[in-house]
Parts: C-alpha cells; sequence; structure tokens
C-alpha cells in the first residue's frame, strides 16, 4: 500500500506561481512513477507532469515551459513547480504514484487562478 497526502495549493492572480508537494509512505521502494493529474469542473482527469524513478520527465504540451515536476526519493516526496499561471490551470490537483500494476492517488489539493 502507498499514501499520498498532498499540499501547497490555493488561489493565485494570473501569473504567479505555486509550489504543491506530495508525500509517500508506505511501500515506497516499489514506486516507479509519480504523477500529477488534474481535473477542472466538468473535465475528465488529465495527466500534468510525470517523473520516474530516474528522474525522466514528461508534460503536457499544455505546461511545458511553466511547470517543473521534481522528486527527492530521500524524502518521497514529488514537487510541482508552477509558475506563469493562467486562469485556464484552475482545478483540483491529484498525486499519484505506480507501483508494480497499480496506481494510488491522493485525495488532491485545490489550485484556483484568478484572472
Amino acid at each position: 500500500q502507498v499514501q499520498l497526502v498532498e499540499s501547497g495549493g490555493g488561489l493565485v492572480q494570473a501569473g504567479g506561481s505555486l509550489r504543491l508537494s506530495c508525500a509517500a509512505s508506505g511501500s515506497i521502494p516499489s514506486i516507479s512513477t509519480m504523477m500529477w493529474y488534474r481535473q477542472a469542473p466538468g473535465a475528465q482527469r488529465e495527466l500534468v507532469a510525470a517523473i520516474t524513478r530516474s528522474g525522466t520527465t514528461n508534460y503536457a504540451d499544455s505546461v511545458k515551459g511553466r511547470f517543473t515536476i521534481s522528486r527527492d526519493n530521500a524524502k518521497n516526496t514529488v514537487y510541482l513547480q508552477m509558475n506563469s499561471l493562467k486562469p485556464d490551470d484552475t482545478a483540483v490537483y491529484y498525486c499519484a504514484a505506480k507501483r508494480l500494476v497499480t496506481t494510488y492517488w491522493g485525495q488532491g489539493t485545490q489550485v484556483t487562478v484568478s484572472s
């Protein structure tokens, strides 16, 4: 089992920045990829960014150049640095961790970007 707890969401003006954190506990060594998803009202959940245990990253086109995912394996924590935020970035952001064939989810943290 893996438990994930997100923090760092909030309200920010367009152009501002936020840093999300996700602390993992449980069966940590077997976690491979960690991910950030988001879900806006009335929309499907979408992958924002992913990072493998070795540090390879992948981003949605909509956030490339603005968001950075990073991972501290010693602290079992993954981060999402979000810069140049836009109102379209408003969503609930979820941390996810892939362990073997199972994906575990955090409870989500709200990010609201005002225009």
